[in-house]
């Protein structure tokens, strides 16, 4: 994938580069995000007694809700405020509010795993998430606010023939729009990520796999801060413990919200829920292909080893990284039940860590510190939900299933064009809602967590 600074390619052609080329370029560690940090004039994690996970720049003002706004937006995870934030700041709209039932990053943008990357299965899909890439790259920047972004890369293994050609397949489409993956033999990976067994334990044998060079990780709760803060010093209203009960309808119209803290009028309301979008859609009366599953993770005591990459096993159906802390991150399919529940379960840790230990032995030395449950809104072809509904003055963000996280820049970016201009911005045309009515399916399967 083309970031910033560099020119990217179109597709892949005579000056391709070799699969050990991309691998012997150095990637950035630990310390050299924090130099980037200093540079760039933010205060990074160092000095005796400091806590790297406290933002000591943070600087949040809360206010009551007024009687009605431009814009109200449902969801204080990180779509709802990344459109606020591009509402304020591409568009000059700062009459607006988001609501939020709990606190900011409650949901399922203080559930993820906090991976990033666009080595997706579609074309229109792979340009969306890579341009969300760019936009994680360039949100330090732009924000002022660190958010622990780290390049890492992600190997995707394979364990029999027929998924090394669902590879080499995703290589040579993810070149072709510009983002750059490369297949990766079992010797390359093991240079890549020396704890890997490549015997699988005996039994998942790895025969390669594809490597997502661009592929990184980022602090998500303080994404959610980064563009609240962003967003409120604008002038947008961030109300939280603000419970949605209703919308307030005028003929075919949706004109406002219901709140628990009274109605609120609005000229655009927009749900950006996560988990019970149903519920809402349901209030404007539209019905939504979307199924809601839980998402399970845990999280391990410290690894003394530095672990690069991010590994992912679409056969194992699991994945796994190492977070700041040195802690390792380990993440699993939703479950199958659909369930609004946020309960974890030690069937799910007893599964995936005996998963987890066929391929990195070293595991199994390991406790695990907590788990935790998100809510996955997964729609009928696994691809995400964004534009307009059919009932006037009602948008949607939804159905983004696992894939949530790694989509917010764009998808707050893109749904604010959208309110600001009352169009549909090309690259979220194929998402429409409408696209079932028409059978235009934009399956994409292209996730650990969806197959």
């Amino acid at each position: 994938m083309a970031s910033a600074g560099r020119t990217s390619r179109t597709g892949p052609g005579t000056r391709r580069r070799a699969a050990a080329q991309v691998l012997d370029r150095p990637r950035p560690g630990a310390h050299d995000q924090l130099e980037r940090a200093g540079a760039r004039g933010r205060r990074p994690p160092g000095g005796a007694g400091v806590n790297e996970f406290v933002e000591t720049l943070l600087s949040l003002t809360w206010h009551e809700p007024r009687s009605s706004y431009d814009v109200v937006i449902i969801g204080g995870g990180g779509h709802g405020l990344a459109t606020a934030y591009y509402l304020a700041t591409r568009h000059g709209i700062t009459n607006v509010a988001v609501v939020e039932a709990d606190y900011i990053g409650s949901g399922n943008s203080g559930r993820n795993t906090t991976i990033i990357r666009s080595n997706y299965g579609i074309p229109e899909s792979i340009r969306f998430y890579r341009h969300s890439q760019v936009l994680y790259d360039r949100l330090e920047d732009e924000t002022g606010c660190w958010i622990m972004h780290a390049t890492k890369g992600l190997i995707w293994l394979a364990h029999t023939e027929s998924a090394m050609r669902a590879e080499r397949a995703r290589c040579q489409l993810n070149n072709a729009m510009g983002v750059e993956t490369v297949l990766v033999d079992p010797v390359e990976i093991k240079r890549l990520c020396p704890q890997i067994d490549l015997s699988g334990g005996g039994r998942y044998p790895v025969l390669g796999a594809s490597y997502h060079v661009p592929a990184s990780t980022a602090r998500h709760d303080r994404v959610v801060w980064a563009y609240a803060q962003g967003a409120m010093e604008r002038g947008v209203h961030v109300l939280q413990q603000t419970t949605v009960t209703g919308l307030l309808r005028d003929g075919d119209r949706v004109v406002g919200v219901r709140t628990n803290r009274g109605d609120i009028a609005a000229g655009t309301v927009m749900s950006a829920v996560g988990g019970d979008v149903t519920t809402i859609a349901s209030y404007a009366g539209v019905r939504l292909p979307v199924r809601t599953h839980p998402l399970q993770a845990f999280v391990t005591n410290g690894y003394s080893q530095g672990f690069g990459p991010i590994v992912s096993d679409t056969e194992l159906l699991c994945y796994i990284s190492q977070t700041a802390r040195g802690q390792m991150l380990i993440g699993h399919e939703y479950d199958r039940e659909q369930s609004y529940s946020r309960q974890s379960s030690f069937q799910f840790l007893q599964a995936n860590a005996v998963k987890m230990s066929y391929l990195l032995p070293f595991v199994r030395n390991l406790r695990i510190l907590r788990q935790w449950t998100g809510r996955c809104d997964v729609s009928a072809d696994f691809s995400p939900i964004m534009g307009f509904t059919g009932v006037d003055g009602f948008v949607i963000t939804t159905g983004w299933g696992t894939w949530g996280f790694k989509a917010i820049p764009a998808g707050g970016e893109q749904m604010a064009e959208l309110i600001a201009t009352g169009r549909t911005p090309e690259m979220i045309a194929p998402f429409a809602l409408d696209r079932f009515a028409a059978d235009h399916s934009m399956a994409d399967q292209g996730s650990t967590g969806t197959r």
